[in-house]
């Protein structure tokens, strides 16, 4: 997590002073669900990032509940491109979160310094930052973790450009069917960059959905517009659920087509549409850093015309198929009586030689 300068209330003042072994430096920024804080960890000397459930929540079960989910989940996962976790806990009667500390900014920040100038992220840099978060994915994937909340404020960039996928509050293991069972019918995520199953409510969410969002935040940085823009949350949502996607490439012409490809079969409504795994849209994206084309989006998108092509043939009434069935039948009888007579006039011939 990155420092902002805001002043601390009486309140969290006395609350940060309340966590043992660890030396409050300053309040990096608070929203809903909890405030950071920056500390030094005194038993390592090391600078941290500290997370607090407020004490209005600390009786609500279901928000501790979720708080400890996010520190176990971010626990299971160890990889440059994911915040660390370190720690979690309760003390003096407030619950909090130990993590790696970020000395940079966020992904939205840089996002909106870009709007103020009218700019957007280049194709390379776009690409840098995708493919960094494409790759922590693969990793939370691959432990059976899914994020459900990837967005440009969960992503941090570091002053060196690394760049970190952080805030694993709504992470659930895919596996986990009661937990799925129990959201069943709520719409968990944010509304710019949720996934349509997400909004379904549906029970079997799995990685194509953080793949959605990754290319809903891919989309942003390359076009300087969300995909999807209306008054209200639930309108917005509508429009993930009903409206064709502007192709990125119509609103910044200087975007490749495979770019464009890519993030349309990230953002395709239908999951099968999607790509089969992270590791092939991770393909595909170093491929278009490369110059090559997106091989697997390709695929993805012959699947999908393909698919369409049969489900309208398969919709036709039988008696309009008919005359297509004799018509081909007959060519093919046609073809097989010259192949015939073709067969008996070489064989004549071979005698006569």
């Amino acid at each position: 997590m990155s420092e902002r300068n805001l002043s601390q209330s009486p309140d969290e003042h006395s609350r940060s002073q309340q966590i043992p072994g660890y030396q409050i430096l300053s309040k990096l920024g608070s929203g809903a669900m909890a405030t950071v804080f920056k500390a030094r960890q005194i038993s390592l000397d090391r600078i941290v990032a500290i997370k607090v459930l407020p004490k209005r929540f600390s009786e609500n079960a279901e928000y501790v509940e979720r708080f400890y989910k996010e520190g176990k989940a971010a626990a299971k996962l160890n990889h440059p491109n994911i915040v660390q976790a370190i720690d979690v806990g309760e003390a003096n009667g407030y619950h909090y979160f130990v993590m790696e500390y970020v000395e940079g900014h966020t992904l939205y920040d840089e996002l909106l310094q870009k709007q103020g100038s009218g700019q957007v992220f280049g194709e390379a840099r776009a690409l840098e930052v995708i493919i960094q978060i494409a790759r922590a994915l693969e990793h939370a994937h691959s432990q059976g973790l899914i994020h459900r909340d990837v967005k440009p404020k969960n992503i941090m960039i570091t002053n060196e450009g690394v760049v970190k996928l952080a805030d694993m509050g709504l992470a659930r293991v895919a596996a986990d069917s009661q937990a799925a069972v129990a959201e069943a019918g709520r719409a968990y995520g944010t509304p710019y960059y949720i996934s349509p199953e997400q909004i379904r409510g549906e029970v079997n969410i799995d990685f194509r959905s953080d793949i959605y969002s990754l290319g809903a935040t891919f989309y942003h940085l390359v076009t300087g517009r969300v995909p999807f823009e209306a008054p209200t949350p639930v309108a917005v949502m509508q429009k993930h659920l009903k409206d064709p996607l502007v192709p990125p490439d119509h609103i910044n012409t200087k975007l490749s087509a495979g770019v464009s490809e890519v993030i349309e079969v990230m953002m395709a409504k239908d999951r099968r549409q999607r790509y089969g795994s992270t590791r092939d849209l991770l393909m595909d994206l170093e491929a278009v850093r490369a110059g090559n084309p997106p091989l697997q989006a390709r695929k993805q998108i012959d699947a999908s015309v393909l698919s369409g092509l049969t489900s309208e043939v398969s919709e036709e009434p039988a008696v309009e198929q008919a005359p297509a069935v004799v018509e081909r039948s007959n060519t093919a009888i046609i073809l097989l009586i010259i192949a015939l007579a073709i067969s008996i006039l070489l064989n004549v011939i071979q005698l006569l030689t």
